[in-house]
C-alpha cells in the first residue's frame, strides 16, 4: 500500500514493560489493538490506596528498570539483581526500596486504576487531582504516543540550554522527520501509517506534565523544559493515538500521513 504522503521514518521504538520505570529499545516490534504489545503491561500499586504508582509523584521510579526476557518480565532496583515480575519477591523489594507496601502486577482487566498528579511546577503538593488509566491498561491516556525529531528540534531552538533527548518524553514511537518546527501539529485528526500494516488515529495532542523535569540517568533535573513547552507551544508536545490497524513496525520504516 502506497498511499498517503511520506513524512518521515521510524527512528526508535520503546517499550516500557512496567509503567514510569526505565524501559528497552527494540528494533522491531508487534503493535496490536492496545498498542505496542508488551508495553506498560505492569504496575507499582500502593497496597493502601490501590493506586498506581507514577514518577509524576513518585520520581524515584526513573531509578528502576524493566525489560522483557523470553519468559517474562523482570525488574532491576537501583543497587539490586533483576527479578520476575510479576511477584512476591519483586513487590517485597520494592516495598523496602520505596518505603511502603507496594505490589508489582497487571493492570485488572476491566477496570481503571488511578493515580495522582499535578501541573504545579512550583509547588508539587498542589492542585494534586486523580486521573484513571484505561480500563485495563496502566496508560496515561492513549494507546500510543508518537512524537518527531521536528518536535525536539523545534522546543531546543526556544531553549538551547535544554536537554530535548527523547527519554524525558518516553514516546512509543520516534519519527525521524524533517525541519524544525511542531510538524505532528498538523496530522491530529489523520492517520499515520508504519510501514506496510501498522496504522494509528492521530486523536491529539500530548499534554505535558512534571514528568518531563525529572532527572533519570544523565539528564537532570530541568524544570525549564515544561516551563519551555507551556509558554512556546500551549503544554503541548508530541501527539496520542490509538491504534487503527495492527501489525509490525521496525526502525527505518516508512510514516505515512493519511488525511481523513
Amino acid at each position: 500500500m502506497t498511499d498517503g504522503v511520506v513524512v518521515g521514518r521510524v527512528a526508535r521504538l520503546a517499550r516500557y514493560p512496567v509503567k514510569s520505570l526505565q524501559g528497552e529499545l527494540v528494533e522491531r516490534a508487534t503493535f496490536g489493538p492496545r498498542g505496542l504489545v508488551g508495553d506498560r503491561l505492569l504496575g507499582i500499586v500502593d497496597a493502601e490506596s490501590d493506586y498506581v504508582l507514577t514518577a509524576k509523584r513518585v520520581p524515584e521510579l526513573l531509578e528502576a528498570s524493566a525489560r522483557t526476557t523470553a519468559t517474562g518480565i523482570e525488574v532491576r532496583l537501583p543497587g539490586g539483581d533483576w527479578l520476575p515480575a510479576p511477584s512476591a519477591a519483586a513487590g517485597a523489594a520494592a516495598s523496602e526500596w520505596l518505603g511502603r507496601a507496594v505490589r508489582v502486577e497487571p493492570a485488572p482487566p476491566d477496570t481503571s486504576r488511578n493515580y495522582s498528579m499535578t501541573f504545579n511546577l512550583d509547588d508539587e503538593t498542589a492542585d494534586v487531582f486523580d486521573w484513571h488509566c484505561p480500563p485495563g491498561t496502566f496508560f496515561d491516556l492513549a494507546d500510543v504516543h508518537v512524537l518527531t525529531t521536528a518536535s525536539l528540534r523545534a522546543a531546543a531552538g526556544r531553549y538551547p540550554d535544554g536537554a530535548w533527548s527523547a527519554d524525558r518524553f518516553r514516546p512509543t514511537i520516534l519519527v525521524e522527520a524533517d525541519g524544525d518546527d511542531f510538524v505532528e501539529d498538523a496530522w491530529v485528526g489523520g492517520r499515520l501509517r508504519f510501514g506496510d500494516a501498522a496504522e494509528v488515529a492521530v486523536d491529539e495532542p500530548t499534554i505535558r506534565c512534571t514528568m518531563t523535569t525529572r532527572a533519570q540517568g544523565d539528564l537532570a533535573r530541568d524544570l525549564d523544559v515544561l516551563r519551555t513547552v507551556n509558554r512556546e507551544h500551549g503544554g503541548n508536545l508530541g501527539l496520542y493515538c490509538s491504534m487503527a490497524a495492527s501489525g509490525d513496525i521496525a526502525v527505518g520504516d516508512d510514516v505515512r500521513f493519511l488525511p481523513t
